[in-house]
């Protein structure tokens, strides 16, 4: 089996180079760092992780906590941090919290058990006071479209205020004024952000906030569905819909079809996330759209700057653009 010694011979380096290069350090010069690599696949070297963690009391590995509600929403997350962890040599340990805060406290234990290195959290139920504590006391801990004052260079946010107000703008730009909002859990951040922008944009057209054109319910694609429902029980016209989410856009166009709508003629519906299935209903759906692969990336950079001294640039904030398709049109009396 070969070693480290050979690997450098092989690339005729020092030691401290080829550990330079295999930690990922940022350090190293290019065409040094391309001999080593070149003479660790010829070699077919593979390090000894546990004399590694043996060496630099670290094993390599980060937690990632994630909810398990609307799993399928996060898969894009989930492949971009494995991504720019193995890159530089890192592993991803997955935990799936099932809805509730001491789940999701149980899934934070089993990843500290597991001696990670870090943790990358998205989570709304876990409280302010655990994660700061999490992140002081115990793990550098980063977290997802979350924010929390007494640790903000480890949150990593959406402008969700600004994407709820573009949908919404959207919508009166084509002449709509009576516009429904179907929200996810007002409870939670992002949730409560995106419905405070789509009331700003209302604000600023010189519109009143109609609460009977609001429905609560909790972003999935059942609310949605029955969110609409509820709207048109309440015998208030609308022309035009705002979703707070993918899922709910999805039920309720669904829903709208069953009732024989005719869309976007007779119903133009806005949704949030941006996922693949807006690419796939019928009509294809005009969203927000704000990149949770980005955020992933950058937030586990972050780790790898903070734990394992690389020195990458990050950027914290991440801007919402609108994407129009299909489900949107211009107001017609």
């Amino acid at each position: 089996m070969p070693t480290i010694y050979q690997v450098a011979e092989r690339a005729g380096v020092s030691l401290s180079t080829v550990s330079r290069v295999l930690n990922g350090k940022a350090s190293v010069n290019k065409a040094l760092k391309e001999r080593v690599e070149e003479a660790i696949k010829e070699l077919n070297y593979r390090p000894n992780a546990v004399a590694r963690s043996l060496a630099n009391n670290r094993t390599d590995s980060v937690g990632v906590l994630i909810p398990k509600r609307n799993a399928s929403v996060f898969s894009e997350t989930l492949q971009a941090l494995e991504c720019t962890l193995r890159k530089a040599h890192k592993h991803v340990v997955i935990a799936m919290g099932d809805p509730g805060i001491e789940a999701e406290k149980e899934a934070v234990e089993f990843l500290v058990s597991r001696n990670c290195d870090a943790l990358i959290i998205d989570s709304e139920t876990l409280s302010d006071e655990y994660l700061v504590n999490l992140n002081q006391t115990t793990l550098p801990t980063v977290l997802l479209d979350r924010h929390i004052e007494e640790i903000p260079d480890a949150c990593f946010t959406f402008n969700n205020e600004k994407g709820g107000y573009l949908a919404t703008r959207h919508l009166l730009e084509l002449g709509h004024k009576s516009i429904a909002y179907l929200s996810g859990p007002v409870s939670k951040a992002a949730a409560g952000s995106r419905l405070t922008g789509h009331k700003r944009a209302l604000l600023e057209a010189g519109l009143t906030v109609n609460p009977q054109l609001i429905f609560n319910g909790d972003a999935s694609e059942n609310d949605g569905e029955r969110g609409l429902l509820e709207l048109m029980a309440r015998d208030l016209p609308f022309s035009a819909l705002v979703c707070a989410s993918n899922g709910m856009a999805s039920g309720a166009i669904g829903c709208a079809r069953d009732l024989g709508m005719r869309l976007p003629h007779d119903l133009s519906i806005v949704g949030y996330d941006d996922m693949l299935i807006a690419h796939h209903l019928h009509p294809k759906l005009t969203a927000v759209h704000h990149s949770r692969a980005d955020m992933a990336a950058i937030a586990a950079t972050y780790i790898l700057n903070k734990v394992y001294g690389q020195t990458h640039h990050i950027q914290p904030s991440f801007e919402p653009s609108l994407v129009v398709r299909e489900s949107t049109l211009e107001f017609a009396n």
